[in-house]
């Protein structure tokens, strides 16, 4: 495969297998994370294909992230199950534009997929969904069509009302000309992230200038906490505000018998969102946008043109025109698993966020704050303020052991450890477990 040209597909996917094997069996032993990467080198112009994936395997395969892996506990981030990634090279083989439903079957696979797992998270059956890249640009379709709705309400500008709510959702208000300052916070519950529904129920109450959006949290960043979405929908209902719930992950709940009256409510939303590369662990970019409304989502992003065609078009519905078949590997992780086999390791990322929360406790330095309602560990050492937080975060994730990310909860800064690989075991919890106490000052 040398000189110039790219060579056979057999030979470029044979030479790929090799290095993803590679990559996977040894996973669970990687470095989580380099702290800091070297610089990457700069693409050469026209090496040929062997002499390309040999200066990659030398600078930069081996300062790649196991994000992937058990021990990668920053943000909120999946790995990949083995029929998701056999499904997601499947879509790159395809090669599907799944703008419209004409002359394939994808589109048709993405209807049915976001049917189903809208019935697993127990969204209403009315509800229209769409696979975009992101939790959001998911959050984007949702206020941009609340937006919509808002404006055949009344001409006052519309007022967001929410109690935690994610950046995503301040960046949606910006780029849909909301604006960033028509939020207003509520209250939350003491010691919860969780909004305090009398705090909600009186601020919208007084509320009289205008439409009312409330932004309501099933799974909570800083500690995976969720709002009484029962409650939340009944003052909705009575004061005629539009429902976001932000589900990004923790709509997931939905697939643990245990977990799931959390999401009591759920099916009262306006509209919805969830993320798949999250705890479904499919490969990015990946989620789902669901609203009550599609008439008016289809009055925002249509893009009506002859040669693109009309309804029911996906291109219709979503910021983009040129769309992934990212639906393929989440019916197929579906499919293959099931909601049982997803509830396991639900379940199991649960337990061990409470175990490890249990266990940094026990040793006296460390305070877990705002609970473990999930699968989120948000805690700050004992002593020492911001720059005690900053120094022993610095050495967990130099160490190489295991990856955590900054917060900020109650007015302390945190370290934030979030449970959502499907591999993540009690054997990878020692690990990190011993990696927190050896980084400690």
């Amino acid at each position: 495969m040398g000189g110039q040209g790219g060579g056979s597909f057999r030979d470029a996917l044979d030479a790929a297998y090799t290095l993803a094997i590679r990559h996977l069996d040894g996973i669970g032993d990687q470095r989580v994370a380099h702290l800091p990467a070297p610089e990457a080198p700069a693409p050469p112009d026209g090496i040929g294909f062997d002499a390309a994936l040999k200066l990659a395997n030398e600078r930069i395969v081996p300062w790649i992230s196991a994000s992937p892996g058990p021990r990668y506990l920053g943000y909120v981030t999946g790995g990949v199950t083995p029929e998701a990634l056999a499904a997601d090279w499947l879509v790159s083989t395809w090669d599907q534009n799944v703008s419209n439903a004409a002359g394939s079957i994808a589109a048709d696979v993405e209807r049915r997929t976001v049917a189903a797992f809208g019935a697993a998270f127990g969204l209403a059956s009315s509800m229209h969904g769409q696979f975009v890249s992101g939790a959001t640009a998911a959050n984007l379709v949702c206020i941009a069509t609340a937006r919509e709705w808002a404006a055949r309400q009344s001409s006052a500008p519309l007022t967001v009302f929410a109690g935690s709510a994610h950046s995503s959702i301040l960046k949606a208000m910006s780029i849909t000309g909301v604006g960033r300052s028509r939020l207003r916070p509520v209250a939350t519950l003491a010691g919860r992230t969780a909004v305090d529904p009398l705090a909600l129920e009186q601020a919208l109450a007084i509320h009289s200038g205008g439409p009312a959006v409330v932004v309501a949290s099933a799974g909570e960043v800083n500690t995976g906490d969720f709002d009484d979405l029962l409650r939340v929908s009944e003052i909705c209902k009575r004061h005629r505000a539009w429902l976001h719930v932000d589900g990004a992950f923790g709509l997931f709940a939905a697939f643990d018998s245990g977990l799931r009256p959390r999401l009591d409510g759920i099916e009262h939303a306006d509209s919805v969102t969830v993320d798949l590369h999250k705890w479904l662990n499919v490969p990015y970019d990946s989620a789902i946008a669901y609203t009550a409304r599609p008439d008016l989502q289809r009055e925002v992003f249509s893009a009506s043109s002859a040669y693109l065609g009309d309804d029911p078009d996906p291109l219709h519905f979503t910021p983009e025109n040129s769309r992934r078949f990212r639906a393929f590997p989440a019916w197929m992780v579906l499919a293959t698993r099931g909601t049982r086999g997803i509830g396991e390791w639900v379940g199991a990322n649960c337990r061990l966020a409470r175990q490890f929360g249990e266990a940094i406790s026990a040793t006296g330095r460390f305070q877990v704050l705002g609970g473990i309602p999930l699968n989120i560990v948000s805690f700050t050492p004992t002593r020492g303020g911001a720059t005690a937080r900053d120094r022993f975060l610095q050495r967990l994730n130099a160490g190489g052991e295991t990856f955590m990310t900054p917060g900020q909860l109650f007015g302390q800064p945190t370290v934030r450890a979030a449970f959502s690989n499907w591999t993540t075991s009690a054997q990878d919890l020692d690990r990190i477990v011993a990696a927190v106490a050896a980084s400690v000052d």
